[in-house]
């Protein structure tokens, strides 16, 4: 695509979305007090659309794979450590449900963007 074209992409808005929600939910309470849970959760939120924009504006389809499939684990990483803030009593029920169902969904997107973008290189 390139030329800033992953702004368009519905997974990279998503979670970019995701991204602004967990920096903002992570600024108070006991979150806002665990630098390293809150640092690491926000470092994985920010890795989602950061790979997607890198891949997108790579050269070719298989370079670009590789990007989405860090996204996609970063995807994974954020969703575990939300886990952990939950159990643990930093985030309430609704938030952690909230962070696990975007984690979720931008997996299965980033999932249906490798197939495709695996086709030209994979037939």
């Amino acid at each position: 695509m390139g030329k800033g074209g992953f702004k368009e992409l519905k997974v990279w808005q998503k979670s970019k979305a995701l991204a602004v929600y967990v920096y903002k939910m992570t600024n108070s309470g006991k979150f806002g007090q665990d630098y390293s849970l809150r640092d690491q959760i926000r470092r994985a939120v920010v890795s989602i659309p950061s790979n997607i924009a890198e891949g997108d504006e790579r050269e070719t389809d298989k370079e670009a794979v590789r990007y989405f499939y860090i996204a996609k684990g970063s995807a994974a990483e954020a969703l575990t450590q939300a886990i952990i803030a939950y159990e643990i009593g930093y985030i309430q029920e609704d938030i952690f449900k909230e962070i696990e169902n975007k984690c979720i969904e931008i997996s299965k997107m980033l999932s249906k963007l490798i197939a495709a973008r695996s086709k030209t290189f994979n037939p």
